[in-house]
C-alpha cells in the first residue's frame, strides 16, 4: 500500500529518531560527565537514574510506541501483532518510569529531602499514574478480545486523546525537571551565568521539545494513518455499523481493530443477512 508523502514521512521519522536518540545520549552525558555518574546507594548517583530513565522510557520509547502504527512497512503485519508491539513498548516505558520514581524517592528519603513539594513532582506523579492506567485499560479493552466492539468504539477516541495528553504532559514535566535540577545544583558558577553544564542541559531540553513536536506532527497527519483492513465493518458506539469508520479515527494507540474484530463484525452482518433471507423465504411460501 502506497503512503502519500512517503519520503516526507521518512524524513520526519528519521529526524524524530535522531533527535530522540540524541536526547538519551545527552542525558547520559549530563549525569556521567557533569553529575558524577550512576549508582544505587541512596546518594545523588542514584538520583541520576531518574532523568536517564524518564527520558529513555517516558519520552523516547513512548514516542516510538505512539507512531508504531504509522510505519508503512508494518501495514502488512497483522493488527494483533502491532497491538502487541505497541503494548510492549509502553510496558517497557512504564517499568522504566517506576524505577525512576523509586530512585528519586529513595534518594530523598536517605538524605531527608522532602517529597512531592514541587510542581514538577505533582505533574510527574500524575503523568505516571495516568500512564499506568492508560496501559492497563488499553490491555484489557483493546488487546484482549473480551471487550464488546461497541465499548471499543466508544473508548477509542478517549484512548487516543488520553495518550497524546500524557505524552505532552511528560514532555512538559521533563522540561520542568531539568530546569529545577539546574537551579538547585548550579551554585558556583550559578545557573544565571551560563555555565557549560547549564548550556548543555538547556540544549537537552530543546532536543526533548523538538522530539515531542515531531512525534505530534507525525501522529496527527491523516494521510499517514494505517489503512483500514479491506471488507471490514466497524461497530459504532450507538450499536450501528459504518464501513471505513476506522479512517476517521486517529490511528496510533491500538485504535484500529484487528482481524478478529473484523471477523466478528462480518459474522454479525452475515447473521443479519441470513435472518432477512429466511424471513423473505417464509413470506414467499405463505
Amino acid at each position: 500500500i502506497a503512503m502519500e508523502g512517503y519520503w516526507r514521512f521518512l524524513a520526519l521519522l528519521g529526524s524524530a529518531l535522531l533527535v530522540g536518540f540524541l536526547s538519551v545520549i545527552f542525558t547520559l552525558v549530563w549525569v556521567l560527565h557533569y553529575r558524577e555518574g550512576l549508582g544505587w546507594d541512596g546518594s545523588a548517583l542514584e538520583f541520576n537514574w531518574h532523568p536517564v530513565l524518564v527520558v529513555t522510557g517516558l519520552v523516547f520509547i513512548q514516542g516510538i510506541a505512539i507512531i508504531v502504527y504509522r510505519l508503512p512497512w508494518t501495514w502488512k503485519c497483522s493488527k494483533f501483532l502491532m497491538k502487541c508491539i505497541h503494548a510492549g513498548l509502553n510496558a517497557v516505558a512504564a517499568i522504566l518510569a517506576i524505577i525512576a520514581l523509586v530512585a528519586v524517592f529513595e534518594n530523598h528519603n536517605v538524605n531527608n529531602i522532602p517529597n512531592m513539594y514541587s510542581l514538577h513532582s505533582w505533574v510527574g506523579l500524575i503523568a505516571v499514574i495516568w500512564y499506568l492506567l492508560q496501559l492497563l485499560s488499553g490491555f484489557l479493552i483493546f488487546l484482549l478480545p473480551w471487550a464488546p466492539l461497541s465499548l471499543r468504539a466508544f473508548l477509542m477516541p478517549i484512548h487516543v486523546y488520553s495518550g497524546l495528553v500524557i505524552f505532552g504532559t511528560v514532555i512538559a514535566t521533563a522540561l520542568m525537571g531539568v530546569t529545577e535540577k539546574l537551579i538547585f545544583s548550579l551554585r558556583n558558577p550559578a545557573y544565571s551565568t551560563f555555565p557549560p553544564e547549564g548550556v548543555f542541559v538547556n540544549t537537552l531540553g530543546l532536543l526533548i521539545l523538538v522530539f515531542g513536536a515531531l512525534i505530534f506532527w507525525i501522529v496527527t497527519r491523516p494521510q499517514w494513518k494505517r489503512p483500514k483492513e479491506p471488507n471490514s465493518t466497524i461497530l459504532q458506539p450507538d450499536g450501528g455499523t459504518e464501513q471505513g469508520a476506522r479512517g476517521s479515527m486517529p490511528a496510533y494507540s491500538g485504535n484500529n481493530m484487528d482481524k478478529s474484530d473484523s471477523e466478528l463484525n462480518n459474522e454479525v452482518a452475515a447473521r443479519k443477512r441470513n435472518l432477512a433471507l429466511d424471513e423473505a423465504g417464509q413470506r414467499s411460501t405463505m
